[in-house]
């Protein structure tokens, strides 16, 4: 039996539910109480150059850290929402030590073995959140910036692989490649006006 003197908290955070194309990355983080990290904050509200200097402090300092994701054909299969769940969990059961409980950024958990709770806004108010909030947002990045050199007609480093106006665009004209999620309406409407 866990004492609360040994209760370790992982928080749990994703990024990348809403581009067309791409995988959704999540990240687990368990900080270390002896080695605190300043700056923490949710990832979106920090600029590029802030959140890759904090990820490297997570990785350096945290206590354990996993990032996983779910690709996009796992997306289509089962829905972003599921997907997101997926690779939460794919990020926790890598964690070790084994988290005691897992704090997870939304409404939703996902299914694992050990105590769960969803905070809404967690990543702005719970620092294992916030951390994995950065790991789970430059992991995605740099991913989509590697897929940029393999598809570089969408732009991927610019908007990687958001909805913007020149993603739009790039998608009308050159229709969609293996990474886009063919589920998504705006990349179903480019395949279905290329078989016109």
């Amino acid at each position: 039996m866990s004492t609360r003197s040994n209760w370790l908290i992982c928080g749990v955070d994703e990024a990348g539910r809403g581009p067309l194309a791409g995988a959704v990355f999540a990240a687990a983080v368990i900080l270390d109480g002896e080695r605190p990290i300043a700056g923490l904050a949710d990832s979106k509200k920090l600029s590029e150059k802030k959140r890759v200097y904090l990820a490297e402090q997570i990785r350096e300092r945290a206590l354990a850290w996993a990032i996983a994701k779910a690709e996009a054909a796992e997306i289509d299969s089962i829905n972003i929402l599921q997907a997101s769940l997926l690779a939460m969990r794919r990020a926790v059961e890598t964690l070790l030590p084994v988290p005691s409980e897992a704090l997870i950024d939304g409404l939703h958990c996902p299914k694992l073995v050990m105590p769960c709770r969803a905070i809404v806004k967690g990543d702005s108010s719970v620092a294992e959140i916030s951390a994995a909030s950065i790991l789970a947002k430059t992991a995605r990045d740099a991913e989509m910036l590697r897929l940029h050199q393999e598809y570089p007609q969408y732009g991927f480093d610019r908007h990687k692989g958001y909805p913007t106006a020149m993603h739009l665009e790039a998608l009308r004209r050159h229709g969609a490649s293996e990474i886009h999620r063919r589920s998504f309406a705006p990349v179903k409407l480019a395949i279905a006006l290329k078989l016109r």
